[in-house]
């Protein structure tokens, strides 16, 4: 069986732009599409690559903006073909336009009882709906922040999956009862967990497969242990707004970089590391030891250096 491969997009208005007191336009626009190398961008990277992707979309915050930003983003990602998928950051419930974020709900899904975990998510999940999205059937948490609670309240809700497992981000706040090196799927709790894949980039360190968090080299390395091993699948994290700086003003070519070798290596790898969509429902093998890609001091210098080109000279450029 080909390892699978989903590649996701988490994407979501920001909120340190909504702190920053900027207005809605331009909280949109540097949360979706900033530079040219937003959501539009990489959908169009994904179509020359013939690749699947899945945007899991946060919709909460058109409790403080509207549905249209949500609406338009929504449909630009159906038209291309790709899959949406439901995202959720809580704090959105207690926020209020041009207050600069003085006022906000708890940020951690995880500080809510399993009953206010099921009306969050259920309300998060008609607010995609009304926005143009099909029914979702998976899910992942803002921050990773989800417990066993979390999996029991999409199981009465009927989802299939969660993509909330970061063992890096373990136990605070991905707090699933599930092991920190756990990165094959696993029927847990009602639904099928499908955690973000991980690295031992030091030795009994572990980093997950985010675009701004591992070099090419690095992704490279991970995909190709994991289609020789024959582990189940490979989660890959990335977001509308990582391909630019943190203002949203300027692409950052670090990141832009890797996202294009990634497309490259995953359209040249599709009969091995075959990307897909949740909604296709693939068939998984659950439950397998699959382990992360051990460590290289070679590998892991050479991001150290490559991520202070991009922090000191990337982020700070005009």
């Amino acid at each position: 069986m080909p390892t699978r491969v989903f590649l996701t997009v988490d994407t979501e208005l920001m909120w340190r732009h909504h702190c920053a007191g900027l207005d809605v336009a331009t909280i949109v626009q540097r949360s979706l599409e900033p530079a040219a190398v937003g959501v539009g961008w990489q959908l169009a990277q994904l179509a020359a690559h013939r690749l699947k992707a899945c945007f899991f979309v946060d919709p909460m915050p058109a409790l403080v903006y509207g549905l249209e930003p949500i609406r338009r983003v929504v449909g630009s990602i159906l038209e291309a073909g790709q899959e949406v998928q439901l995202h959720l950051h809580p704090n959105w419930t207690g926020a209020q336009a041009g207050d600069r974020g003085a006022a906000y709900g708890p940020f951690e899904l995880i500080d809510y009882s399993l009953a206010e975990q099921v009306d969050l998510i259920a309300g998060a999940a008609d607010m995609l709906t009304a926005a143009g999205a099909p029914d979702p059937i998976a899910f992942r948490s803002g921050s990773y922040s989800a417990s066993d609670d979390t999996l029991a309240a999409l199981a009465r809700l009927e989802f299939v999956y969660d993509s909330s497992h970061n063992g890096s981000e373990h136990p605070w706040p991905s707090a699933i009862s599930l092991a920190p090196r756990q990165i094959a799927p696993v029927a847990h709790h009602g639904v099928i967990e499908v955690p973000v894949t991980l690295i031992e980039d030091q030795r009994g360190h572990l980093r997950h497969f985010q675009i701004c968090a591992l070099s090419t080299g690095e992704m490279k390395a991970a995909l190709d242990h994991a289609a020789r091993e024959g582990h189940a699948a490979v989660t890959i994290v990335s977001h509308g707004f990582e391909l630019a700086n943190r203002a949203g003003t300027r692409a950052n070519a670090v990141h832009v970089r890797r996202f294009e070798a990634l497309c490259r290596m995953l359209a040249e790898r599709r009969e091995t590391l075959p990307t897909a969509h949740f909604a296709d429902r693939p068939a998984l093998a659950l439950g397998q030891g699959d382990q992360p890609l051990a460590p290289s001091l070679f590998r892991t210098r050479l991001r150290q250096a490559e991520q202070l080109w991009s922090n000191w000279v990337e982020e700070r450029a005009a």
